[in-house]
């Protein structure tokens, strides 16, 4: 099982399944309320996707995305926040890739993607 994990900030209701309708099938995902954690599922060439929603994530203002399955539609949860900032036009963040569970992540960098371009940045 592999994962992608992005943070987005501000989310707009529905801007998850309007983005990730275009990259994979099958997509069951109600996020137009947005108020708790949404889970929902989806194919992606041929293999089950988990997708789920958390809000409140890192001060509130993020919510967190967490795509889990054997195949995944990006690479990277960088690739992902591409993907998903070009479709949202709001500020995502996500880990650089090299931070494992238990590490110390007080000096943790962070891609941050917005309108300023893509920077690696302390969360804070």
């Amino acid at each position: 099982m592999q994962d992608l994990e992005i943070y987005i900030r501000d989310l707009a209701s529905g801007a998850v399944s309007g983005w990730l309708a275009n990259h994979v099938d099958e997509l069951t995902l109600d996020d137009t309320e947005g108020n708790g954690v949404v889970k929902g599922s989806a194919l992606y060439e041929g293999e089950r996707l988990s997708i789920a929603l958390y809000p409140g994530a890192f001060g509130k203002r993020f919510t967190s995305l967490v795509i889990e399955g054997e195949r995944l539609p990006w690479n990277s949860d960088l690739d992902c926040a591409r993907s998903a900032w070009r479709a949202m036009d709001t500020e995502i963040r996500c880990s650089p890739g090299d931070w494992k569970e238990g590490e110390p992540v007080e000096d943790e960098k962070w891609w941050r993607l917005d309108h300023r371009g893509e920077h690696q940045v302390v969360w804070n």
